[in-house]
């Protein structure tokens, strides 16, 4: 599994939690029993090969990073989503978006680029290309304004 892949199973783990909030240690749990992720490749490509020790540490290193942090994360959404409310978000923008954040703010073996590209890529498959393009100016302005 690619560590691509890997970003997109977090992502939509993310959004699984924004959606339902839990406890992320129960979903990551109940995600990587086995025959439990077996049933998920049956509704989705995604989830074709079961990720490795490494791959799962980094799933859920931003799984649970994204929700420990989400207050902060949404807040930067907030700050760099100019003339956007919060509110005015998808769920799945956001998961994306606080996916990438986390992986640029606590993550310093990624680049920034990669964490973003990655994002906006990843958004491609959900968004429409306003959206996506929306998603790559915030991250982009959250880029510049914290990291400098």
């Amino acid at each position: 599994m690619l560590r691509t892949v890997a970003r997109e199973i977090a992502v939509r783990l993310n959004f699984a939690l924004s959606e339902n909030p839990s406890d992320p240690e129960q979903l990551l749990e109940r995600v990587f029993e086995e025959e439990y992720y077996a049933t998920l490749y049956a509704e989705d490509e995604l989830f074709e090969e079961s990720p490795d020790d490494l791959q799962r540490i980094y799933i859920s290193s931003l799984v649970k990073g994204v929700y420990e942090h989400g207050a902060e994360l949404d807040g930067y959404i907030d700050k760099y989503a100019v003339g956007w409310s919060y509110g005015r978000i998808s769920r799945t923008a956001a998961a994306v978006m606080k996916t990438a954040m986390f992986e640029v703010l606590y993550m310093p073996e990624i680049p920034d680029r990669v964490a973003i590209n990655e994002a906006v890529e990843i958004a491609k498959k959900y968004e429409t290309p306003q959206t996506v393009s929306f998603i790559n100016g915030v991250l982009g302005s959250f880029q510049r304004g914290e990291m400098f």
